[in-house]
């Protein structure tokens, strides 16, 4: 049976289908929009008849099926006219640009009986296929990981982020590898060069059987990578596409000492024989082959809808994360870990970090860093650029002025007395810590006193008493041992007859009734 195939799409990817398709002698009709593009390849290939109607294609009784390459926002109704004009279908990836349209264009490919295959490329990589062989041969053991880097600076698209353009590959070969689909899809993702086109993207992937697989794809990398990597439990392979010996296998294994510590044994890594073609060849040779047995390809329609899932899943995931940690419009930052109550009021530019719960009616003002695993409230006041570092809980009763810090793991007690069996809400006690003023890690600040401006509490310190404007106090409990400048250095020789100044800033201080004021 004689085949003919037309394709339409002659740029980026589609030249080298064009030549592939050209040297296989199964070549129709070769169609591309663009005069500027049609006029390069018909150069390159005089013999060929090029056209820029795309009907002209549709309705050309000579070619049995359409190979289309063109912007992935055109698949879908590319491949609907294809497909409804009688055609056998060849898509690049991703088959469409959602679920519901892929599962449109599946319908009607079987309403139609016509062959769909989607360009799934890697599954047709010798290496690749090598892998799974080994997978299913137990080389590995149980597979327990994967993870895959295809990185690059080079074609930044406008019409579909990163995730959409490079993840496909990736993911259409990972479901292949373990044979099922994953249980849950999350994504993250930036934009960095056009607002709104995801630059990089890190999606992860969770399967049956405790399986992880993470896909780190970027277009704004200073070198090309494209590199696989399957942790087994008896051995780890590399597929890496940009070496001449495209996969490795490492027989490193974990052992553990006396059954409780373990030890990573490593092993010399060998390349494993692996007889290459070319994959374009050998993915278009299966099209061909398919069209002339009317067999199902490898990467069929069915197939594009399994990684088309996964790559809507993973887009929702990413419109979920950006959703609750995107700047707003008044620059506050709230990790979707973060738990915020309702009446709580948050000054613009603040951000809130991992697992911090802020309890309701308290009020947190501007440009404030709130860290990760920090409690605050209910009823707690907070001014503006106030930094609270890990592991701190602000209580009922405690008011932060504006600029102050407190490092990790500070504590500030709310009763004197506690007791897990009396309710003692109503002998809580107000602390204040006014403007400026910085609490060391680990510090205890006991409730019922004041921490004066610019005052410092020392790491560990345990404070019962109020702290005067500029102190610093150590010790348990905390003593103070001297006075500090606005800047947090230490004075030096501080005396009620001469005005000190800073070593560091410059300002000047002096000593009046036993306390310091600046001059």
């Amino acid at each position: 049976m004689k085949i003919k195939v037309s394709i339409i799409g002659l740029g980026y990817w589609g030249k080298n289908i064009l030549r592939n398709l050209h040297d296989m002698g199964v070549l129709a009709k070769a169609c591309d929009v663009s005069k500027a593009v049609l006029d390069a390849r018909a150069k390159e290939y005089p013999t060929i008849t090029f056209t820029g109607d795309v009907q002209s294609v549709m309705g050309d009784p000579a070619a049995q099926a359409v190979v289309i390459a063109t912007p992935a926002a055109t698949h879908y109704d590319l491949v609907k006219q294809s497909l409804a004009a009688g055609k056998d279908v060849f898509v690049e990836k991703p088959l469409a640009l959602c679920v519901k349209e892929g599962a449109e264009l599946l319908r009607l490919a079987t309403k139609k009986g016509r062959i769909l295959q989607v360009g799934h490329i890697l599954q047709y990589h010798p290496a690749v296929i090598k892998l799974r062989q080994m997978i299913l041969e137990g080389a590995l053991g149980e597979v327990q990981y994967i993870y895959s880097n295809r990185l690059n600076i080079g074609k930044l698209r406008v019409e579909e982020n990163i995730l959409w353009s490079f993840a496909p590959h990736d993911i259409s070969v990972i479901l292949m590898l373990l044979g099922s689909e994953p249980v849950s899809v999350e994504s993250f993702g930036a934009s960095y060069v056009s607002k709104g086109i995801y630059d990089v993207t890190l999606t992860v992937l969770r399967f049956p059987g405790k399986i992880r697989a993470h896909i780190f794809v970027s277009w704004l990398h200073p070198f090309k990578e494209q590199k696989l990597v399957v942790v087994g439990s008896k051995a780890m392979a590399v597929f890496d596409d940009m070496t001449t010996e495209k996969l490795f296998i490492y027989p490193h294994r974990i052992e553990w000492e006396n059954g409780k510590v373990p030890v990573a044994r490593k092993a010399e890594c060998n390349p494993v024989p692996i007889e290459f073609r070319e994959p374009l060849r050998e993915e278009l040779t299966h099209f061909i082959e398919c069209l002339k047995t009317r067999s199902t390809p490898k990467t069929d329609g069915e197939e594009g809808l399994r990684v088309l899932q996964v790559l809507e899943e993973a887009e929702e995931s990413m419109k979920n994360y950006s959703a609750r940690t995107s700047t707003r419009s008044d620059g506050v930052m709230i990790h979707p870990s973060a738990c915020v109550d309702d009446n709580v009021t948050i000054g613009e530019r603040t951000r809130i970090w991992h697992f911090t719960h802020v309890l309701k009616d308290s009020a947190i003002g501007k440009n404030c860093v709130i860290a990760q695993n920090v409690s605050i409230g209910p009823g707690v006041s907070i001014g503006d650029n106030v930094k609270i570092q890990n592991n701190v809980s602000v209580y009922k009763g405690v008011t932060l002025e504006d600029d102050v810090f407190c490092g990790p793991s500070a504590v500030f007690t709310n009763v004197f007395t506690p007791r897990a069996f009396i309710e003692r809400k109503d002998e809580f006690l107000s602390t204040l810590v006014k403007k400026g003023a910085s609490i060391g890690a680990n510090a205890t600040i006991v409730c019922g006193v004041t921490v004066g401006r610019y005052a410092f509490i020392g790491a560990g310190a345990v404070v019962t008493k109020d702290v005067p404007d500029y102190g610093l106090v150590i010790g348990v409990p905390a003593r103070q041992t001297g006075w500090v400048c606005t800047c947090g250095v230490p004075l030096k020789k501080m005396t009620a007859k001469k005005i000190t100044k800073c070593l560091r800033c410059g300002l000047a201080y002096k000593l009046q009734k036993g306390k310091i004021v600046s001059v």
